[in-house]
């Protein structure tokens, strides 16, 4: 791919991929439902266990800068079944991700019509939270992949005006925000107490998801080693201090209990007697949400290019068009799935999947690194690599632990006493018996193994905190992705490893003819 982008383009593609549906709709949802005032502290969680996840990416992006993102790094490091688990959830976020914010798109528009959220949308007699029909989520979905299959840097420029634009409506959302804020709407701060916090949190990562996508555009970055870093960890820093300010303006101008779940910062204006601004955020939020189905369609679109490169999915999605430098048929497989699904199903039931597989995902990555670090090839002894995995074995144990016993007594102490020393013991001796084989050349995640440990217990913590239904989900897509892998998936790479194989000695039985026909 054209190499065209550079440290400035990623910071507005970061920023531009993540604010969108997130701010805008999840968080009149879970400060309603879930969190109240203290949605405040849901963002600050998210954004510091993103955070981890971003140094892990960053170093990884840095060290292999091809277009696979997630998949690529794991693929190398965890091998071809660890790469395939994650590479289905990439698709499953993928898409559920863009469906998403697809249906948000509608909402906000509906408001900025003056009209009920769901007012556009066909009513039906399906079930709960799939009897919405939305095909204006479907057309916005397909307009933004047009955009994006004609050229990368023309997105990027579409990228730049939209985001700029939608950084001075967020500046007056915060600003007109306090402006109008009574402090007795935030009492009282905890409604649902701390379990509320944590359970937001997991929902309200998706909020964050979309920074991923930097990653993947490692093949079309001038300078990886430099702009990379630049651009994960800078558009991440501003985008959590952007959620938090947000968060706290909207719950201070309005009590959570009035807080409106579709369009709560339009319905929050028109409340204090700003009628006109309501129109103002409501395009506002439609210009965030239009950047990031934008830059989504061109992350996602490399993600499955990749993907398709191993054969994991038919090869014929790799194909890059001629013409245009872009992977053409990788885009229309996501937004042609992910609008079937924007056009049935509810942003609810789509945010509890997308959050769980995005979490999932990152504490993948954090295992990988940990692996990258401490595990070469024939350069590890059998010993070390056995050590190495017992003590992976236990952190994620006993993070499962942590997460399991805050589900089951949130109030409780005892297990905590059990399972954070075991948890802080196994990082030890990974930091202590083990040494790093591995370290990177330009930037890397400090405080291995520390950080990337913590990344692991943070995400799986988060994970927990989700609703049964979300894990039944899940549970169904990774059945599915299983079915598919061993009948289809395991043959075709394994078709392409022999093939590789094959070329690779035909090269050099014609490399030693050469050399013989040649004489000495």
């Amino acid at each position: 791919m054209k190499r065209c982008l550079t440290w400035w383009d990623l910071i507005w593609f970061g920023f531009g991929s993540v604010i969108g549906a997130g701010i805008f709709v999840l968080t009149g949802q879970e400060a309603n439902e879930h969190a109240g005032p203290a949605i405040v502290l849901s963002y600050a969680v998210s954004g510091v266990s993103a955070m981890l996840s971003v140094f892990c990416y960053t170093e990884f992006a840095i060290e292999i800068p091809v277009a696979g993102g997630s998949f690529a790094y794991l693929r190398i490091e965890l091998g071809d079944f660890a790469a395939f688990i994650t590479a289905a959830n990439i698709l499953l976020e993928s898409i559920v991700g863009s469906a998403a914010v697809a249906r948000a798109w509608t909402s906000y528009f509906a408001t900025l019509l003056n009209r009920e959220a769901n007012s556009l949308r066909i009513h039906t007699n399906l079930r709960e939270g799939y009897n919405l029909l939305d095909p204006i989520a479907v057309a916005v979905l397909g307009i933004a992949a047009t955009i994006a299959m004609i050229s990368t840097r023309k997105t990027s420029y579409l990228n730049w005006i939209a985001s700029a634009v939608n950084t001075v409506v967020i500046l007056f959302v915060i600003i007109a925000g306090f402006a109008h804020a009574e402090t007795s709407n935030m009492k009282p701060f905890l409604p649902f107490g701390t379990p509320g916090i944590f359970k937001a949190a997991a929902v309200v990562y998706f909020a964050y998801g979309g920074f991923d996508n930097i990653a993947t555009m490692a093949e079309e970055t001038k300078n990886p080693s430099r702009d990379i870093p630049i651009g994960l960890l800078g558009s991440m820093s501003i985008t959590t201090v952007i959620y938090c300010l947000m968060a706290l303006s909207l719950t201070m101008m309005q009590k959570y209990t009035d807080i409106d779940r579709n369009a709560a910062y339009s319905v929050a204006f028109q409340n204090v007697g700003m009628k006109w601004a309501k129109y103002l955020v409501a395009l506002g939020a439609l210009k965030g949400m239009t950047t990031v189905l934008l830059v989504g369609a061109l992350g996602q679109a490399r993600y499955t290019t990749h993907i398709a490169r191993a054969h994991m999915i038919p090869p014929w999605f790799a194909l890059v068009h001629p013409k245009t430098g872009t992977p053409i048929n990788a885009t229309l497989l996501i937004v042609i799935s992910s609008a079937v699904i924007a056009f049935f199903s509810s942003l609810d039931v789509l945010a509890t999947l997308l959050s769980l597989s995005t979490l999932f995902i990152f504490m993948m990555m954090a295992v990988a690194l940990l692996v990258r670090r401490y595990y070469v090839r024939e350069t590890t002894t059998q010993k070390d690599l056995l050590k190495l995995i017992i003590l992976l074995l236990i952190i994620i144990a006993s993070s499962m632990g942590t997460s399991a016993y805050w589900g089951l007594k949130p109030s409780g102490w005892v297990g905590y006493v059990i399972t954070v020393p075991i948890w802080f013991f196994g990082t030890l001796g990974i930091s202590v018996l083990l040494p790093q084989q591995r370290k990177p050349k330009v930037w890397g995640v400090p405080l291995v193994p520390w950080f990337p440990s913590l990344s692991i217990a943070t995400n799986i913590f988060l994970m927990g905190s989700l609703d049964s239904q979300a894990f039944i989900r899940f549970g169904v897509c990774t059945i599915v992705m299983l079915v598919y892998y061993f009948f289809f998936g395991l043959h075709a790479t394994y078709d392409m490893a022999h093939q590789q194989r094959k070329t690779e000695s035909l090269k050099t039985i014609d490399h030693e003819d050469t050399k013989a026909n040649l004489g000495p």
